[in-house]
Parts: C-alpha cells; sequence; structure tokens
C-alpha cells in the first residue's frame, strides 16, 4: 500500500489479463461471447459466473468442454449482476480486469482499445464509452436516463464522464480488488464510478462500439435500475 492507502500497483504486461463474463438467462449468446473473447489476443484468463441462469444457459455451461483457461464458477441462487461480477473478481489471478456481458451488445473486439491506457501506464480504470463509438439506435427513455446518470455522477464527484452506465469496463486488478463491493445487481456501475472517482485513480474513457438491444430481444435493465443508480450515487458520495 502507499502512503495514501491506495495499494500499490506494479508494470502490467499485455498478457496479463481477466476477463469475467456475469450470465444470467443469456443461452443464445453467451458461447459466441466465450469464442470471441478466447479470439483476443491479449487474454489468458476466463471466468465465467453464471447467476443461477433459468434458460438453459447454466446446462449448457455444464455441458461444455472449454479450455483449461476458463474457470466456470454458479450461484446457487440468482443474486444480480455486481453479485456475480464480486465472485469474478475474488476468482481473477491476472494483472487487468475486464467486464464483458454475455450478450452481444459489446464486442471483445474492442479490447485492444479499452485496454491500451492501462497497458501505455497513463490509465488506472478505462470505460468503453457507447457515446463516444459506433452504435445502434438507441431506445430514447434509455438514452435520456444514461445522460442523466453520467451528468449526476459529474456534478456529484467533479468529472467528465460520458458513460458512467456502460458495460465495458477494466482495471488493473490491485485497484478492484482493493474496494468492497457492496450492490449485487446493476447499482455495481454507480457505486464502482463513486469509489474509483473518490480514491483518484486515473480514469480514461474510449470509444466502443455497441449493439443495444431492446426488451424483445432480451434486454434486462429497467426503470427501478435507473433510480436504484441514483440513489447508489447519492449514498455512496456520504459513505463507503
Amino acid at each position: 500500500m502507499t502512503a495514501s492507502g491506495q495499494p500499490k500497483l506494479q508494470p502490467v504486461r499485455a498478457e496479463e489479463v481477466s476477463v469475467i463474463i456475469p450470465v444470467y438467462n443469456e443461452v443464445n449468446t453467451i458461447l459466441e461471447v466465450v469464442r470471441r473473447v478466447q479470439c483476443q489476443p491479449s487474454v489468458t484468463e476466463i471466468i465465467i459466473v453464471d447467476d443461477c441462469s433459468r434458460d438453459g444457459a447454466r446446462e449448457l455451461l455444464q455441458q461444455t468442454m472449454f479450455p483449461e483457461n476458463v474457470n466456470v464458477l454458479y450461484h446457487p441462487k440468482n443474486m444480480g449482476k455486481g453479485a456475480a461480477i464480486r465472485t469474478g473478481v475474488q476468482a481473477a489471478t491476472k494483472g487487468i480486469i475486464i467486464i464483458q456481458d454475455a450478450d452481444l451488445e459489446y464486442n471483445p473486439s474492442d479490447f485492444p482499445a479499452v485496454l491500451r491506457p492501462i497497458l501505455d501506464g497513463v490509465a488506472d480504470v478505462v470505460y468503453g464509452s457507447r457515446f463516444l463509438g459506433t452504435h445502434r439506435s438507441f431506445m430514447l427513455h434509455h438514452y435520456l436516463g444514461n445522460r442523466f446518470l453520467s451528468m449526476v455522477t459529474n456534478v456529484l464527484y467533479n468529472n467528465m464522464l460520458t458513460d458512467m452506465e456502460t458495460g465495458y469496463k477494466a482495471f488493473r486488478a490491485p485497484i478492484i480488488k482493493s474496494l468492497k463491493i457492496r450492490s449485487n445487481r446493476f447499482d455495481f456501475e454507480p457505486e464502482i464510478t463513486a469509489k474509483v472517482l473518490k480514491r483518484g485513480y486515473r480514469i480514461y474513457e474510449v470509444p466502443i462500439y455497441y449493439a443495444g438491444r431492446d426488451y424483445a430481444e432480451g434486454k434486462k435493465i429497467t426503470w427501478r435500475d435507473g433510480f436504484a443508480a441514483l440513489w447508489a450515487l447519492l449514498r455512496f458520495r456520504v459513505s463507503d
């Protein structure tokens, strides 16, 4: 630890990357996501955390013979995306941790861009911004909700993020492992952002490709999660 209480960071080699894939009811996409992640030369460890899927994804994972660098973990009950990420972080062993959703909204071909600022030594955390890159047309209420939450984040934490809620976040592993994450659901995103900003870590944003889904295609986040995110931003501004 440094004098400021932050973990002492060691140089990171390009090959030391763990990818955490939280899974809940993504039977139609999970194997393709894993295949695309495996194609990325920087990835040496993949940690899949099934959050008690009920659509056949769990059984599919159990029946699939994965390479040795793929570790599949199973929650005994549905606990939420934040809980699945927490499980994955505890199991990760590499110097960089990147989060990859189990749907096809985010494309692993963006890994080099997301990882580059960390590998160059200029960033501790990198967010892939959907609003800076090429993206499918958003549902209006999701667009406005994401913009509003990012604005609240910037006001409360004195920053200039364009996409706080992005699912593509990469961390130097000692940083995310040092943070006590309490949120179990989608409020993981504002909590981790609040704690990273409060501790003064260097965040970079890079443009990414985003193929957003609608509810008919399996999108899970709702307006209730937006209120939970707002409450998390306010709560973690004054507590830890």
